[in-house]
């Protein structure tokens, strides 16, 4: 029977048991944890951060990664199953060729997506790396024009990965937050022959023409599909489903929002995209071994996704997907966006997005706060000491971000002594000017008390990860609303 326990309680039971015996087998691994204990013992399954190990005895544990070591860490990462078999590929009568022919795009290899490593799929259709993290990694295209995804024009597009296979793919086509200005250049001026109008009414031919182009192409290669409903609460749409060696091709098409297409398991097709919930005891202990604490009194939440808002004014639901995803809860910007009403062209409101999902996070067994009022050092804290980040509506001004810019480079190239005391000077005279017409959320990832600064991040890829600003520049530049999911 198999047990969950904590390392430390695992440690004390195996020790009064077994003993220091040593292992002569290659399988066995010798596993320490964040206090300096060892055991050994081999590895039976590793996923979504939870690793299942075995003893001599036979005795079997699962264990959260994070309370082990960095280096044990990267070896359940690298970790494969001896006797794990490729599915190899062509399967259902259509081979790979074809299906990567109607795609346009390279998206199949000699094995199914699941057992693909993502960075190797993505290198295969030119999609450049997102965020990577010790739990998870994704990837990232904004098209040009002319690319082409079962015959359509793709705005965006990801890959996301866990544990070094892929997990899902998730495209998005013609949308009110892309299209609403204008068609394109030149014949992308004109759908079937017919010249396309400008506004809500152009949005709704390209989203017809998209998905039609998209299910005509799946028909022909894999038949009929199947209608169903798919995801949870606001986010709940109809799709269009095919199969094919263990993939589930899913398109939506939701009215005056946007198309989409997805590439998920048969078996969370089948789930209809309801997702098991992640116990709250695995996701604390594992946000809180991502509080990084450095040299220089730095603390800061680490492994947070990064999310590219892209060429729109999504930094709403591309933080929010951040939090939530670092949090164990599945989420995609778009369908954050429809749910937050996102206006044509982008713009989200924070509450209104916030306050619509709400009910989603809750069912999840995640706690949602809206706070407003001042930084305060000891809330912001008290929150990452948790593994907790922070969802701050800010204004983000050209000053702002050319001080951020210029703190996170003297934090890499000065000595610590000089940049405390550049720090001190501009904490006693902050000089930012807030302006109505930069409104931004970032998340609050870590603090440093000494200097009396905050590390944040932006949505915008990964050279935003991380920078630093003090708190009263910050609060000259605050909206005053907080945002924080918690467990």
């Amino acid at each position: 029977m198999r047990a969950a326990l904590s390392f430390p309680c695992f440690l004390l039971i195996t020790f009064c048991l077994f003993g220091p015996e040593l292992s002569t087998a290659e399988e066995y691994h010798t596993f320490t944890n964040s206090s300096g204990k060892s055991i050994e013992a081999k590895v039976d399954s590793y996923e979504n951060g939870q690793a299942t190990i075995s003893l001599r005895s036979g005795q079997q544990f699962t264990i959260p990664a994070a309370t082990l070591s960095a280096a044990d860490q990267k070896f359940l990462t690298a970790w494969k199953p001896a006797s794990a078999p490729a599915t190899a590929l062509p399967t259902d009568g259509v081979d790979v060729a074809a299906i990567n022919k109607a795609i346009g795009q390279e998206l199949f290899g000699r094995t199914t997506l699941w057992e693909s490593k993502p960075e190797e799929v993505a290198e295969r259709i030119n999609w450049r790396r997102e965020s990577k993290t010790d739990i998870s990694e994704s990837y990232r295209s904004y098209p040009k024009a002319e690319y082409r995804f079962f015959g359509a024009r793709p705005f965006s597009a990801a890959l996301y990965g866990e544990d070094e296979k892929v997990t899902g793919v998730s495209i998005v086509f013609a949308n009110k937050g892309d299209s609403f200005s204008a068609a394109g250049k030149g014949e992308d001026h004109f759908i079937k022959g017919k010249p396309v109008p400008g506004g809500i009414d152009g949005v709704r031919v390209l989203m017809e023409y998209d998905a039609e182009t998209i299910s005509e192409n799946l028909t022909n290669l894999l038949g009929e599909s199947e209608n169903q409903k798919f995801g949870e609460g606001e986010s709940r749409v109809s799709v269009d489903r095919w199969d094919w060696a263990g993939h589930s091709f899913l398109l939506s098409n939701v009215e005056d929002e946007y198309v989409s297409l997805a590439v998920q398991t048969n078996e969370f097709a089948d789930a209809r995209g309801r997702t098991k919930r992640v116990p709250d005891s695995v996701v604390r202990e594992r946000v809180r071994g991502f509080v990084e604490a450095r040299e220089n009194g730095d603390v800061v939440v680490t492994n947070i996704p990064m999310v590219d808002q892209g060429p729109k004014g999504y930094c709403v639901p591309a933080t929010a997907e951040r939090c939530m995803r670092f949090l164990g809860i599945s989420a995609d910007m778009y369908l954050l966006a429809m749910a937050g009403e996102t206006t044509a062209g982008g713009g989200t409101s924070v509450d209104r997005l916030l306050s619509n999902i709400g009910s989603d996070i809750k069912r999840k067994g995640r706690s949602f706060e809206i706070e407003s009022g001042e930084l305060k050092l000891r809330d912001i804290k008290r929150s990452i000491d948790d593994g907790i980040p922070i969802m701050w509506a800010c204004y983000s001004t050209e000053e702002f971000n050319d001080t951020a810019n210029a703190r996170t480079k003297s934090r890499q190239s000065d000595s610590w002594d000089s940049y405390k005391a550049t720090v001190a000077a501009a904490a006693d005279s902050p000089a930012l000017t807030p302006d109505s017409s930069r409104s931004h959320v970032v998340i609050i990832m870590g603090y440093n008390e000494e200097t009396d600064e905050i590390a944040f991040s932006d949505s915008w890829g990964e050279r935003y990860l991380e920078r630093w600003i003090t708190i009263p520049e910050a609060e000259q530049i605050s909206q005053k609303r907080f945002y924080v999911i918690d467990l």
